[in-house]
């Protein structure tokens, strides 16, 4: 599968399909004609964006998900295929006939893998995984003890090196990174369930009447520490992270968590790869096919790569009191 974001939103422009490619007319700058096999997602960020009913229907057929945004660059709205799956409707069937006992073992999977890669995310960064890979092991059923939260009061002030960070989706800075980087992830995850003929609404743990796809925030947990440290890193050059702006060259540099490949089990795949996999593991053990749930576990070996290679130090910057920090210390 693709994996290229395509974001339109710099300026007003309009979106159209042409010979089964993405036409992109911003104003005042030269067109752009992208395949459709060629994306991923499509992220549409400003409300100056004009697009037809033509395009949200193709990039439908192509199980590409359309995210809008509002103001705040949060996401407000993702548009998703109706039919992915040729086993789609007993796929969905065989969810909603899930117990209680099945949610809260499947669940516990997935807490327990999350816990591991915030543990092996802390670990390359700092030397120090704060404990986590020895309390994910201590989770039970369903989480009764709610160890998700008590790791993640561990987590972030070691993951910024900062106690006074607070993890909150209506805040900038950081966080609006943490938030940009999960929208992408979401999508991602939203697509990959559909894909697996799977109802991305029908949640195990996530259960907010406001959130469309309760299933996408259950099985993207695991995978949020790959957003996670590129975000530290990206914070790491600047003296006033929570004054970081969601600028073009920050938002490339943070998706480089999404195209970047992730070793596991004796194989190097990106991201999508991954959760295409996690996906369709899930699907199996919803139709009974397979009783353990195969997450992978995500490893950062070449954390040292990504310091010194792929995220540059600036020369410029946003605001007067930013400037860039060494990579040789720890987040």
């Amino acid at each position: 599968m693709t994996d290229r974001i395509i974001e339109v939103g710099a300026r007003p422009t309009r979106l159209k399909i042409s010979l089964n490619q993405l036409v992109i007319e911003p104003e005042g700058q030269e067109t752009a004609h992208i395949p459709v096999s060629d994306i991923a997602t499509l992220i549409c960020t400003s409300p100056a964006i004009t697009l037809s009913a033509a395009v949200l229907t193709t990039l439908a057929e192509h199980s590409i998900p359309v995210v809008l945004s509002g103001r705040n660059h949060l996401p407000a709205a993702m548009s998703l295929p109706l039919q992915t799956h040729n086993a789609q409707s007993e796929r969905h069937a065989r969810q909603t006939q899930l117990t209680q006992p099945e949610r809260k073992r499947i669940w516990q999977g997935l807490v327990q893998h999350k816990i591991k890669a915030q543990g092996e995310a802390l670990y390359c960064l700092t030397g120090n995984d704060a404990g986590l890979r020895t309390l994910a092991s201590k989770v039970r059923s369903g989480d009764p003890e709610n160890l998700e939260a008590q790791a993640a009061r561990r987590y972030w002030p070691h993951l910024f090196g900062d106690n006074k960070f607070f993890r909150g989706s209506g805040y900038g800075g950081r966080n609006a990174l943490l938030n940009y980087g999960y929208a992408v992830l979401r999508a991602g995850t939203t697509r990959a369930l559909c894909a697996a003929g799977l109802h991305p609404s029908l949640g195990l743990q996530h259960h907010n009447r406001h959130d469309a796809f309760c299933l996408a925030s259950d099985m993207m947990e695991p995978f949020r520490p790959c957003v996670d440290i590129h975000a530290a890193l990206l914070a790491d050059q600047f003296d006033a992270p929570d004054s970081i702006e969601l600028t073009k060259e920050n938002k490339i540099e943070l998706l480089q968590f999404w195209t970047r490949r992730y070793a596991w089990n004796g194989e190097s795949r990106t991201l999508s790869d991954w959760l295409y996999h996690a996906a369709q593991c899930l699907a199996r053990v919803i139709l009974k096919e397979s009783k353990r749930l195969e997450i992978p576990d995500i490893k950062f070996s070449d954390i040292q790569h990504l310091r010194t290679h792929d995220l540059p130090v600036k020369t410029s910057v946003q605001t007067d009191k930013l400037k860039s920090k060494s990579h040789a210390a720890t987040a």
